[in-house]
């Protein structure tokens, strides 16, 4: 349950009409993909900032390292002054994208937010708590990496919502194209000798239980 999140700091500039990509997850550790969507969206939309939405915690995954340090470790990979690094999921107390979506849009009516997020996460996204919802709120834009591009086609969201040939309200979805990132969290974690999680791990907080 989000706590009330009026007296939530804005993590960077807010002002009317300001449009900002959100893109969640672990962030564990941050690397080449979270900067490849972020860019590829900010270029492509024309967004004033995206924010990293990094999570306290994942209840379905090993125990990741400090927020802290997740935090510190995606600020020094972020040199573009627009992606804004933020733990601000803590404050609200949001588990779920539904509950964080909802709690943001609540406390800046004023941002046009955009949801963002790799092909490899619209494959599961179907699964997330109250996804439909998710949908409903606010544009869903997705890029395309490598062993899941066939995903836009086949997932069930493109099914239900087709696929826009340009950014629009919600509910939409739309596809990014562009040279292909092959990092993954995953792959850093198991070069770092922690043990590998499986390709979807990074989408599996909001998997509904």
């Amino acid at each position: 349950m989000a706590r009330p999140s009026h007296w939530i700091t804005p993590p960077g500039p807010v002002s009317d009409g300001l449009r900002i990509g959100l893109l969640g997850g672990s962030f564990d550790p941050a690397h080449g993909g979270h900067l490849y969507v972020s860019e590829i969206a900010m270029k492509a939309l024309k967004l004033d900032y995206v924010w990293w939405l990094v999570s306290p915690g994942n209840p379905l995954k090993p125990a990741p390292d400090a927020l802290a340090v997740r935090l510190k470790r995606a600020r020094l990979l972020a040199h573009d002054k627009r992606i804004i690094v933020t733990g601000i999921e803590r404050d609200l107390r949001t588990r779920y994208t539904i509950d964080s979506v909802t709690a943001l849009k609540r406390r800046f009516p004023q941002i046009q937010f955009t949801w963002l997020m790799g092909s490899d996460n619209l494959e599961q996204f179907s699964r997330w708590r109250r996804w439909r919802d998710v949908a409903a709120q606010l544009p869903i834009v997705v890029v395309r990496r490598p062993g899941s591009v066939l995903a836009s086609l086949h997932a069930p969201l493109a099914r239900r919502l087709g696929l826009a040939r340009a950014s629009r309200p919600a509910p939409s979805l739309l596809v990014l194209d562009g040279p292909r990132s092959r990092e993954s969290s995953t792959e850093l974690r198991a070069q770092a000798l922690v043990t590998p999680l499986g390709a979807a791990a990074e989408a599996m907080l909001n998997l509904t239980p």
